[in-house]
């Protein structure tokens, strides 16, 4: 049984996705970014638990992408092209929203074939990306209308999209110990995040994810990461 648990959570993953996908649909963006999380949280522990469990297969592997596509290219996808619809007046500018559906696929298409892709990534991973395009309309209320800007928002499109394809090395939660001398990147992230979350609450959740690419680039040009 137990080479069936991290296919089981890869599904809840893509559930995930999929009743995210609705609640946009139904125009209810700050939910579904609630499924994001549950998402990203499923697609942590279906790694780990295959690591763990010492049950990794290809399947396994080509499964957690399909999943992945659904609740972190399609469904930030769906959010953008929300987002910009209710900026815009131009009819056809949301549909610059998909660009980002378009780079996840390649983002992933990419990463199952590039075998140097083991302790870090090239380019923003697709979890991280949704969690910065799903977190914008949940601070919008507190940042001021000026975020629902058109051309701003295109601009987030692109700029995230490009850096999914990019081969920028971005650190992964990939733990294989515990030890500070292995993880002193990924426990000084979470460290700072855990304070800005304390301090800003849900205003923290897009500058997370900056930080997030700043910390790959500053260790990787500290040669910190492992």
């Amino acid at each position: 049984m137990k080479r069936h648990i991290p296919n089981l959570l890869t599904c809840c993953n893509l559930l995930c996705g999929c009743f995210g996908i609705v609640y946009i649909l139904e125009e209810r963006t700050i939910p579904a970014a609630y499924f994001v999380w549950a998402a990203g949280f499923f697609d942590f522990l279906d790694g780990f638990a295959a690591r763990i469990l010492k049950v990794t297969s290809p399947i396994g592997k080509e499964l957690d992408s399909l999943a992945d596509m659904v609740s972190f290219g399609i469904l930030p996808s769906f959010v953008m092209y929300k987002m910009i619809a209710d900026s815009s007046a131009i009819p056809w500018l949301p549909y610059v929203g998909f660009f980002i559906a378009v780079c996840s696929a390649l983002r992933l298409a990419i990463f199952n074939v590039d075998e140097t892709q083991s302790d870090t990534f090239k380019g923003l991973n697709t979890p991280a990306n949704t969690l910065f395009i799903t977190s914008l309309p949940l601070v919008s209320d507190q940042v001021g209308s000026w975020l629902y800007q058109d051309w701003l928002l295109v601009l987030i499109t692109v700029v995230f999209s490009l850096l999914m394809i990019s081969r920028i090395e971005i650190f992964a939660f990939k733990f294989k110990d515990f030890t500070w001398k292995s993880n002193k990147v990924r426990f000084t992230f979470i460290g700072v995040s855990v304070l800005l979350l304390a301090l800003l609450g849900i205003l923290a959740l897009p500058l997370l994810i900056l930080l997030y690419i700043v910390f790959s680039l500053i260790s990787k040009a500290l040669n910190l990461a492992d």
